[in-house]
């Protein structure tokens, strides 16, 4: 069985009552949970809240790399290997983490391509993307440590003209609105993420992960989650490419 392979990949009924709910056409909210929660004791708080029925808007989990990244990262340490082949393993880190946050709380449907995703946010079952068949060989997508799930979650908000961006994080956020490139240059986000935090047109935010509470309110539509994060004025609206 291969990594991108799941039970779960069965589509949902399209004459389902969900899809023809009102609110089916709403817009996802893409939601990056950081690999750095994948030891985290409470982190089935936040994957029950993902999982609840009711939110306003659908939901799509985005996986960090976390402990199955680390090793990719020794790994290319040791060997020197390239980093399109490091790149490729560090997507399959990614699906590992996403594929324990389905094994940890079934009711997350896993999600390979866009056709999987957009049937599950019109019938508004929360997703985790596993990022191998939509992300690998995409010219637009650098392959390097540059680009990690920070900037992978923004990409695919643009792909999924997603309402909102919520990068879930176990560091310290900023207590305020402060842009994606001071972000970068304090290591909270990836390198490449300010050039898609510039290219992605809906709201932005980073929210640590002890504020559970927050984002629920932010769901219920009762508030914000966490710390915007805005464009950066000086980084032009597209992608960084391949070297």
């Amino acid at each position: 069985m291969t990594a991108n392979a799941s039970p779960t990949d069965k589509l949902p009924d399209e004459s389902s009552a969900a899809h023809r709910s009102p609110h089916a056409a709403a817009r996802p909210w893409v939601v990056k949970i950081g690999g750095s929660l994948s030891d985290w004791h409470r982190l089935g708080t936040w994957l029950d809240l993902i999982a609840r029925p009711g939110h306003r808007h659908p939901l799509v989990i985005v996986p960090g790399g976390g402990p199955f990244a680390d090793a990719v990262r020794d790994a290319q340490d040791n060997w020197r290997f390239d980093d399109r082949l490091a790149h490729r393993m560090a997507l399959l880190a990614m699906e590992q983490f996403g594929l324990m946050l389905h094994g940890i709380c079934p009711a997350l449907q896993t999600a390979t391509t866009r056709e999987r995703l957009r049937s599950l946010i019109r019938a508004r079952m929360p997703a985790v993307w596993l990022p191998s068949a939509m992300a690998l060989d995409q010219p637009e997508i650098a392959e390097s440590w540059d680009v990690t799930s920070d900037s992978l979650a923004a990409w695919l908000a643009v792909e999924l003209e997603a309402a909102a961006l919520v990068l879930v994080k176990s560091g310290p956020c900023p207590c305020a609105a402060t842009d994606a490139a001071a972000l970068a240059r304090d290591g909270l986000v990836d390198a490449a993420f300010p050039l898609w935090r510039a290219r992605f047109a809906g709201e932005s935010w980073c929210i640590h992960r002890d504020d559970h509470a927050l984002m629920e309110e932010a769901l219920a539509g009762r508030g914000s989650p966490g710390c915007p994060l805005l464009r950066s004025p000086e980084v032009e609206a597209r992608p960084g490419v391949r070297a």
